[in-house]
């Protein structure tokens, strides 16, 4: 079962053609991991053992656009590529839509405080449920 987050689009959000400006997505996407995780789990994750997430890959595919008043949910639904890789299926959706209006592959690794790549941690792992 994927994990919802809402998103509320604001006037910010949006470019001259009234539209959701396409990078903004991946902020949503991030907003959606981060709270599938926990954001007190990852400022404990980094303060006390020094490990944090970098994005490894982004694909992003586009089928419609969100304007300015529209509230919108992100679903997610994360795989072990690997020790060391965690795959984050994610789309957003009108509540009531037919398909995803974007669809993104998000790939994360983790590392330590001298950027070198280290294993996602079993703590990690379990609440992501992988």
């Amino acid at each position: 079962m994927p994990h919802l987050h809402p998103v509320r689009i604001y006037y910010e959000d949006t470019d001259f053609s009234g539209l959701v400006y396409h990078a903004n997505y991946l902020k949503y996407f991030e907003r959606a991991r981060e709270h599938l995780l926990g954001p007190a789990e990852l400022v404990r994750l980094w303060r006390e053992d020094g490990v944090g997430f970098v994005v490894y890959r982004a694909e992003l595919a586009f089928r419609g656009g969100a304007v300015f008043g529209d509230e919108l949910e992100v679903r997610t639904t994360v795989r072990l590529e690997s020790p060391w890789r965690a795959v984050f299926d994610q789309q957003i959706w009108r509540p009531q839509g037919a398909q995803a209006m974007v669809t993104g592959l998000v790939q994360l690794v983790c590392v330590n405080r001298e950027n070198q790549l280290v294993p996602l941690p079993a703590g990690v792992r379990a609440a992501m449920g992988v």
